[in-house]
C-alpha cells in the first residue's frame, strides 16, 4: 500500500522513468497502460514536460549569452521559463483539443482526455532526446550534430504522439 514514504516516492519516480524510456520502443503499450490516469496527473505530466524543455534549453542559452552578451543569460532563461512553463501547457491543451476535434471528421474517435494524454505523454517521452539536443546546442553549437539531435527529438515526439493516438482511438 502506498503511504507516501520515500521508498514509495522513489518507486513511483523509477516507474515513470522506465515508462519514458519504454515509450521509445513500445509507445502504444505504454500509453495504453496510462489510459486511466486522472486529469490532475495529466497536468503534472505536461508541467514536467515543460520543465524538461526549460532544462534542455539552458546550455544553448548559456552558449548564446557567452557569444552575444548584449542579452544576458538571465533574460534568455526568463523568456524560456515563460515559454516552457506557462505557454507550453496552454498551447498543449489547445493542440490536444484541436486534434481531438479534427479526428471527428474521420471514422476514428478519441476521448478528449485521451487526446490530452497522447500529446502530453509524447512531450514528456521526447524529453531525453530534447535534453541531448540541448547539450549539443550548448557544447557543440550550430551544425550537423545539432540538426541531427533536434531531428531525432522531433521525429521521436511525432512517432510517440501518433502511436498514442493509435492506442487510444476507437473506430466507429
Amino acid at each position: 500500500m502506498a503511504d507516501g514514504s520515500p521508498a514509495d516516492l522513489s518507486a513511483a519516480r523509477g516507474g515513470m522513468l522506465r515508462r519514458v524510456l519504454a515509450s521509445w520502443w513500445a509507445p502504444r503499450r505504454v500509453v495504453r497502460g496510462l489510459a486511466d490516469i486522472p486529469d490532475t496527473t495529466l497536468l503534472v505530466v505536461v508541467m514536467l514536460a515543460g520543465l524538461m524543455q526549460l532544462v534542455s534549453q539552458a546550455p544553448g542559452h548559456a552558449r548564446a549569452a557567452q557569444i552575444d552578451p548584449s542579452i544576458p543569460l538571465d533574460a534568455r532563461m526568463g523568456g524560456a521559463l515563460m515559454g516552457s512553463l506557462f505557454m507550453l501547457p496552454l498551447l498543449a491543451y489547445f493542440v490536444a483539443g484541436l486534434s481531438g476535434l479534427l479526428l471527428r471528421v474521420t471514422p476514428w474517435r478519441i476521448d478528449p482526455r485521451h487526446a490530452r494524454l497522447a500529446l502530453f505523454w509524447a512531450l514528456l517521452a521526447a524529453a531525453p532526446a530534447s535534453l541531448l539536443a540541448g547539450l549539443t546546442a550548448g557544447f557543440v553549437g550550430p551544425g550537423p550534430a545539432l540538426t541531427l539531435t533536434r531531428a531525432i527529438a522531433g521525429v521521436g515526439f511525432l512517432l510517440i504522439w501518433g502511436a498514442g493516438f493509435r492506442a487510444l482511438t476507437r473506430r466507429q
